[in-house]
């Protein structure tokens, strides 16, 4: 169950990766957090958790992350960004999933 969960994660990630960042996003903002380290923040614990199970610190720093996005994503106007952020959310809830499983 892990491993199919793991390689959906892994599909995900690499089509968030395939998508260009948002315009006008870089050095921006939203709701007290910058976008870009939103972005590589995610992309780090997803990697991470594609390699093995997190060290608890970093278990509850991914879970701090998905709070993030639901903090930051009502507050994203555009379109397209909204898209690109609501996509990486989607990729470290998963990635979230999974560790709570190994816990299991």
């Amino acid at each position: 169950m892990i491993q199919k969960k793991l390689d959906a994660l892994a599909q995900m990630m690499d089509e968030c990766r395939a998508m260009l960042f948002p315009n006008g996003f870089r050095g921006l903002d939203v709701e007290g957090q910058d976008m870009v380290m939103l972005d590589a923040d995610t992309a780090g614990y997803v990697y991470r958790v594609l390699d093995g199970p997190l060290p608890e610190p970093s278990r509850g720093g991914l879970i701090r992350l998905v709070g993030v996005f639901e903090k930051v994503l009502p507050a994203i106007s555009d379109e397209y960004a909204s898209k690109y952020y609501a996509q990486a959310r989607d990729v470290a809830a998963l990635a979230a999933e999974i560790e709570a499983m190994r816990d299991k």
